[in-house]
């Protein structure tokens, strides 16, 4: 009779799987997702050409090459050109070099509007969710009319009314966009932590924390916040495509990032206007524009498909 170590056995005779925890149930199904992972790797080089691209770009995003315009005979270079892989615009700037510029614009204003999103989401909903009653239903009025009101109407409204002041000159309008689009991505998490409040308000940890005289603020920031990461990161995750096509619209209509600095949207009202003769100008930029924004909703897709606990054990 053949000896060894035993093994467990299931109530069919099989046997029986190691127990997973949730975090590696959920990167486990997030590595089986290979368009999640291809997502991950492209926003990840993007975030590393944000913050070193430019540095490392073979041209400063404003400098013209005044000899290489005038030997071409002041017609933008194309790409592939001796010096500009990408060729140049009609004043002579590098595109690849402006495109780099425009990808730290990007990546700035989907970290630093998802920030805004938290700092005014996460508190209100939080509030609303805990305290309920008249608090809620304040909080939850006001929420629903920021919410009816038209996103991209309100940002734009914003822009103009302020481009002109010194909240729209600081950071060449970044500043400013910060500010508009934070100002109107915020309702989604808050009905987000809302809902993860009232399902877990009443859970057994929470009542028990109650019962030895747990703080309310010290209940929701250590027990029910951090039970709600999983939702809470896959809405900046999925939220960031929408900053940045927000980013792109108010500069390509030409109240976002002022000049010389270069964003992806004002690249391509730029290149729209030579799309026929020199269509380089504007398919460089739009490609980056839509491969980052088809990135992030992948790696988006994947975070909620992998962090869902219905969808635990079905792949």
């Amino acid at each position: 009779m053949a000896t060894g170590m035993p093994v467990a056995r299931g109530v069919e005779g099989l046997a029986s799987p190691r127990a997973v925890g949730p975090r590696r149930d959920a990167l486990r199904r997030l590595r089986r997702n290979r368009l999640a992972l291809v997502g991950a790797v492209i926003v990840v080089v993007l975030l590393v050409i944000a913050a070193i691209g430019p540095a490392v770009a073979p041209w400063h995003y404003r400098v013209q090459d005044l000899d290489a315009l005038r030997a071409n005979g002041n017609r933008p270079l194309p790409p592939f050109s001796p010096n500009h892989l990408m060729g140049t615009d009609l004043l002579g700037r590098d595109l690849f070099s402006r495109l780099l510029d425009g990808a730290q614009i990007s990546m700035s204003v989907a970290v630093v509007v998802q920030l805004v999103v938290l700092l005014i989401g996460v508190p209100i909903g939080a509030a609303a969710g805990w305290f309920g009653g008249r608090l809620d239903n304040l909080l939850m009025r006001f929420t629903d009319v920021i919410y009816a009101f038209p996103d991209l109407l309100f940002i734009i409204l914003l822009g103009v009314a302020f481009q002109e002041t010194i909240l729209g000159r600081a950071m060449n309008g970044l500043l400013l966009i910060f500010v508009a689009i934070g100002l109107t991505a915020w309702v989604t998490m808050a009905r987000l932590v809302r809902a993860q409040v009232l399902s877990l308000k009443e859970s057994e940890f929470v009542e028990a924390a109650r019962a030895i005289g747990v703080r309310d603020f010290k209940i929701v920031s250590r027990h029910i916040l951090p039970n709600s990461i999983g939702p809470v990161i896959v809405a900046v995750t999925l939220g960031i495509p929408s900053a940045i096509l927000a980013e792109a619209t108010l500069s390509f209509i030409g109240i976002g990032i002022q000049a010389p600095r270069a964003s992806w949207g004002s690249l391509i009202a730029y290149g729209t206007k030579w799309v026929q003769s020199e269509p380089h100008l504007v398919v460089f930029p739009a490609l980056a524009l839509a491969i980052a924004l088809t990135s992030f909703t992948f790696l988006g897709d994947g975070l909620r498909d992998a962090l869902d606990p219905k969808l635990r054990g079905r792949q």
